[in-house]
């Protein structure tokens, strides 16, 4: 068996990992070892997650192979996202401009709020009455 030349990339979203390889070759985008449309049902998730290859006309250029951990389904989408921008600057550095532009390479740093202590949620309270 050949070894087959890919580009790696990590993306991150929430608690979402994303491992992606980028193949030079035509092919699906298969994830945790189903197809795209199997595992991310919804149009907008699909959207976002083939949306670096629309912002740099690379659609149907690569076969992507990613292994997704982590998360619930919007994380794991945005991290695939993040992590085929990432591989597709390494197929090309070219693109980064583009993808830059897009604002495809910032990892989006927002998670969720920790529990306090007292309180039911990080601020939910309970209700409080004066008299």
């Amino acid at each position: 068996m050949t070894q087959q030349h890919y580009y790696y990339g990590t993306g991150r979203r929430k608690t979402a990992v994303a491992r992606v390889r980028l193949y030079s070759e035509r092919g699906p985008i298969v994830i945790n070892g189903k197809d795209m449309e199997e595992l991310f049902s919804w149009k907008s998730w699909q959207d976002e997650i083939t949306e670096p290859f629309r912002v740099t006309g690379t659609l149907g250029q690569f076969r992507v192979v990613a292994k997704v951990s982590g998360g619930g389904i919007t994380g794991q989408a945005g991290a695939m996202r993040h992590g085929i921008s990432r591989a597709l600057l390494e197929a090309d550095p070219a693109l980064r401009p583009t993808l830059k532009r897009a604002g495809l390479l910032t990892r989006d740093a927002r998670e969720k709020e920790s529990k306090k202590y007292g309180l039911k949620r990080a601020r939910k309270a309970e209700q409080w009455t004066k008299r």
